[in-house]
């Protein structure tokens, strides 16, 4: 009953904020932890929760075989999406990556456009996005590469996970729950030897488990409680308050004061997102 009453834009909000808090959180870790190694314990420690919560092997059992295999392909993409991510951010500026990540999306959004005002929405989003992220090339070729990649499985994870939630017989938590536990698998041999500092240092631990909390388990909940009541192109064209809310997280946490240019940027993805009309 309350996942209904409360709008689904909120889930979406609640979902943004953390978005960004998680990564704010990783980046310190690196000094002690290789990216590889950060991005399974990101996964790992939110399969683990998603476990112990939901108990998804039961689940499982009564899921046909198409359905299988939708869960499956999502967690592949899950553990390849963390993983290039945090290999991008290593290299390559947050806001790069983030505006990278935002261009496959939008073209969700503008697939479904139904009205002149959702066109001028998708025009004005994509600005504010532009202005917001300041997108630059970067010689580091590698990082591009990683950038590209983590974009691309972006837009999959938002395929994928907003069929994982329309999907008969499956709560939408528990799709979630199994698709994490098969990352975790899948990410194991690539990063499990990487994340072996953390298993001998309590602290850091924690830190890798609250990175996993605030990346893995909080926002990818909003979005599947959002993806449920929401089209996929308007989900799509509500990523783009991302690099808003990463502006007024630095604000705030890292005491990173945004330029006007930036405020006028934030100002038109807000606009962009209000003029938005879901179809009917």
């Amino acid at each position: 009953m309350v996942r209904r009453t409360v709008p689904p834009q909120t889930y979406f909000v609640v979902s943004a904020v953390f978005h960004y808090l998680g990564p704010a959180l990783a980046v310190l870790l690196f000094v002690r932890i290789e990216p590889l190694g950060v991005a399974w314990l990101r996964i790992a420690s939110a399969g683990l929760i998603f476990a112990v919560w939901r108990r998804p092997w039961r689940a499982w059992r009564v899921l046909s075989g198409p359905a299988r295999r939708l869960v499956v392909g999502w967690g592949a993409v899950l553990a390849l999406m963390n993983s290039c991510f945090y290999l991008a951010i290593e290299r390559i500026p947050l806001g790069t990556v983030a505006a990278a990540e935002f261009a496959p999306v939008i073209v969700l959004a503008a697939i479904a456009v139904r009205s002149i005002r959702n066109v001028l929405a998708v025009v004005l989003a994509v600005a504010g996005v532009y202005v917001l992220t300041d997108i630059r090339l970067s010689g580091d070729w590698i990082g591009l590469v990683f950038t590209a990649s983590n974009a691309l499985l972006f837009a999959a994870y938002v395929v994928l996970g907003h069929r994982v939630s329309r999907t008969d017989g499956l709560r939408r938590i528990d799709g979630l729950a199994l698709a994490m536990g098969t990352a975790t698998v899948l990410a194991l041999p690539v990063g499990a030897w990487a994340a072996v500092p953390a298993f001998t240092d309590v602290g850091l631990l924690a830190a890798a488990v609250g990175v996993g909390v605030c990346s893995s388990v909080i926002p990818y909940v909003a979005d599947q409680l959002a993806m449920a009541r929401l089209q996929r192109s308007t989900f799509a064209l509500l990523l783009a308050l991302l690099p808003a809310t990463a502006t007024v997280i630095g604000a705030v946490v890292l005491r990173q004061i945004p330029q006007a240019a930036e405020l006028v940027a934030v100002a038109i993805i807000v606009v962009a997102v209000g003029l938005h009309r879901e179809p009917s």
